[in-house]
């Protein structure tokens, strides 16, 4: 079901665009450069005594946000122009968005839940590409794991991802002697950064350091320490988040 969302407004309110729908009332014609476009505060659900059953929702339509594609017909900068800005739907499936085709920039980690799409830079140029699904509310908390994880942190635009690993070090040298469960590399790309990386000890309320002295995004090699100085751990394991860009 493509765009069902945003092109319902189009086939179904058509020349009533510019009045205001009630839903318990025909289309009102004569209320126009309102603000409201679809009123549903005056349904029967409103009224004084009502059960706690009776009342009425709003179904927002169901898609596979694994497998979208946008429809660019109507996307011809006149008849529909904000190229899906803001569009809603109701995610049921439970993977990562495509980007090839008329898809969104970004493969973006999606589970059933309410998404809206992120496209303001793509009114003047008659995109979808710049555009990417960004989840509609639900938990802002994010639970970083020792898979890749979607922050709730852009810069730029650019989204921010980040891995959670430990490093045992011996406590006579700066460098790391093992990782686990590896260490944490970079997806390899032009505009690959790395963020922020937190050395921390789960357990004992310390952060050691919100830098390392040096990270090789390649191979995820660091150097304890601080950005202008290599530091030696005490001997242990220590756990450590590694934040990026790719």
């Amino acid at each position: 079901m493509k765009n069902i969302f945003s092109l319902l407004f189009l086939a179904g309110l058509g020349s009533f665009a510019s009045a205001q729908v009630l839903t318990n009332q025909p289309v009102n014609p004569t209320i126009t450069n309102s603000n409201v476009l679809l009123d549903g505060s005056t349904n029967f659900s409103t009224d004084v005594g009502a059960q706690p059953y009776v009342g009425k929702g709003v179904i927002i339509p169901s898609v596979d946000l694994v497998n979208f594609e946008f429809d660019l017909a109507l996307a011809d900068g006149a008849t529909f122009p904000t190229m899906f800005d803001g569009m809603l739907v109701y995610n049921n499936a439970t993977g990562t968005t495509l980007t090839a085709g008329n898809r969104s920039s970004t493969a973006t980690p999606v589970v059933p839940g309410y998404y809206y799409f992120y496209n303001p830079n793509g009114y003047g140029n008659q995109t979808v590409q710049p555009g990417v699904w960004r989840p509609l509310g639900g938990d802002p908390r994010v639970n970083i794991a020792n898979t890749e994880t979607v922050t709730n942190t852009l810069i730029n635009g650019t989204q921010v991802y980040a891995k959670k690993g430990t490093f045992t070090v011996s406590g006579s040298s700066t460098a790391p002697t093992a990782y686990a469960p590896a260490a944490i590399t970079v997806p390899a790309s032009a505009t690959a950064g790395i963020y922020r990386v937190t050395v921390f000890k789960a357990g004992t309320g310390s952060v050691f350091a919100n830098g390392v002295y040096s990270y090789d995004i390649t191979n995820g090699n660091l150097i304890t320490g601080s950005p202008s100085m290599s530091v030696v751990y005490p001997a242990g394991t220590y756990d450590y988040i590694v934040e990026y860009t790719k």
